[in-house]
């Protein structure tokens, strides 16, 4: 039965993930995957060898970007079943893979090639791994091997995101907070963990010393700076969106059962294993709502506490109403998942398309082949192999470099916006010679964009070209103009 609902879950996520066009983000995460490095200016580069790995057998399309993604989220599936299977029995894992399976957070968020795919896959071994250390006689050969595999899996996700670190702190946590778990200290398996780890992540760590810590330093600012504005409600609002964002993606119901599990779990009565367990949820939890207090969090941020959250709702045994409400939860996640993947995949729900997120992957074939038209029209553009073209945003470049037949290196400026992995590459100006011309997909403005103006002094002519509407069924989602700078001078401008 277990084995069936995961496998249920993990065809109808590969069938949506065929289905759906790329998001901006993950086609950045293609770009990643096309110049293989042991580190990135985002994250680590475990997406970017999971979608090389799909499209080196499917090709560059969504399903080839996907496949191995939608694979990590099976492995996280069954990983956290084990753990309940662990600590409740069958009914405890079957449990467990219905809420894993049905709700939107996961469900949805393991369809898509993001970083949480690896993430959520390591974690959830490291986290089995831990379960079954510590329900190993202490100082024992299994304790020492399940550490080791813990070790292993961590330093994955160490190699796949940054967060992760918070599942061993909780660990950790736990260990000092109970006497019955101080015992460990006194066994090599932690310390051989945290050493294997390390090792796996050194690469890592040699990528982010060679580029001045920059994906750890953005990482860091990116959930934990300071505020520009101090604006005493902000914070107060920015945790309630959190909170309220985290209810609407686990489903209502099987949030506020999952906070009761947490917090039985935490209780003296509880098991080495589900104190552990509950640690690691409540710490991960906890830390995004401080975050959340200096910087907006992102919905998919603390999906890791509900890796380890989830097996003790799976083994909370309890009442008949605890049943029902269980079940009304797995229901209620169901249908929020079922329309999720419905309107991602026929725009079911009458949205309008401005404001739907889930339109912002619609138009991107449409744009790149304006774009190819307008470069056969420049004259001095005879090799359509070269990569001439650009647009500011990175999610822009990667989108139309994905959507070009050919998939040449396609430029974001970056001459606005925040920093990103395309200031670490060669850029234009890198690559061009003097002469050569550039097209451009940039917003539409009621007079010419200012990125066209400071490109302007850089090339002898430029030229407005097409209007692009990026559309879906239900209507106007945005704008691209197309520009056509001509003959490169040299030089090019400053970033503001």
């Amino acid at each position: 039965m277990v084995a069936g609902v995961l496998g249920a879950g993990f065809v109808i996520r590969l069938v949506f993930a065929a289905l759906i066009p790329l998001f901006g983000d993950e086609a950045y995460y293609w770009e990643w995957s096309r110049r293989l490095a042991a580190g990135y200016f985002d994250h680590p580069p475990g997406i970017a060898v999971l979608v090389r790995g799909g499209t080196a057998v499917f090709g560059s399309v969504a399903l080839g970007v996907r496949f191995l993604p939608v694979v990590a989220g099976l492995v996280a599936a069954v990983a956290t079943a084990g753990v309940a299977l662990r600590l409740a029995g069958e009914l405890g894992a079957l449990r467990a893979a219905l809420i894993i399976t049905c709700m939107p957070l996961a469900a949805a968020g393991l369809v898509l090639a993001t970083p949480d795919a690896p993430l959520l896959a390591t974690v959830s071994l490291g986290v089995y791994g831990v379960v079954r250390a510590v329900q190993s006689p202490p100082g024992s050969r299994a304790s020492l091997g399940w550490w080791c595999v813990s070790g292993v899996a961590l330093g994955f996700a160490f190699s796949s995101k940054y967060t992760s670190i918070l599942m061993p702190i909780g660990v950790t946590i736990a260990i000092l907070a109970r006497k019955s778990l101080r015992v460990r200290l006194r066994e090599p398996g932690p310390y051989a963990a945290c050493i294997i780890a390390t090792v796996i992540f050194l690469p890592v760590l040699h990528w982010n010393a060679q580029h001045d810590w920059v994906s750890f330093g953005f990482q860091v600012h990116h959930g934990l700076a300071t505020p520009a504005r101090r604006d005493l409600l902000a914070p107060l609002k920015r945790l309630g969106d959190m909170i309220g964002g985290q209810a609407g993606l686990v489903s209502p119901i099987l949030f506020v059962l999952l906070g009761i599990a947490v917090v039985r779990g935490l209780r003296r009565a509880s098991s080495d294993a589900a104190f552990v367990l509950a640690t690691i949820a409540a710490f991960t939890f906890l830390f995004f709502c401080y975050s959340a207090t200096r910087q907006r969090v992102e919905a998919n941020w603390p999906a890791p506490a509900y890796i380890a959250a989830i097996p003790l709702l799976g083994a909370l045994g309890g009442s008949a109403r605890l049943d029902r409400w269980l079940r009304a939860g797995i229901w209620l996640a169901a249908v929020l998942s079922a329309v999720i993947y419905l309107h991602a995949a026929f725009e079911i729900l009458p949205l309008p398309a401005r404001k739907d997120p889930l339109a912002r992957s619609a138009g991107w074939g449409e744009l790149a082949g304006a774009l190819d038209v307008a470069a056969r029209r420049a004259p001095s553009m005879s090799d359509q192999t070269t990569s001439r073209f650009a647009a500011d945003r990175y999610q822009d470049a990667s989108e139309l470099a994905f959507h070009f037949v050919n998939h040449p290196t396609t430029f974001s400026l970056n001459l606005s916006g925040r920093s990103n992995q395309f200031d670490l590459w060669p850029g234009f100006a890198e690559t061009a010679r003097l002469g050569d011309d550039l097209v451009v997909a940039v917003d539409e403005t009621a007079d010419t964009n200012p990125i066209i103006l400071r490109l302007a002094p850089h090339f002898e002519t430029y030229a407005r070209d097409s209007l692009v509407d990026l559309r879906n069924r239900h209507g106007l989602i945005t704008r691209r103009r197309i520009w056509i700078m001509r003959r490169w001078l040299g030089g090019w401008p400053s970033r503001s």
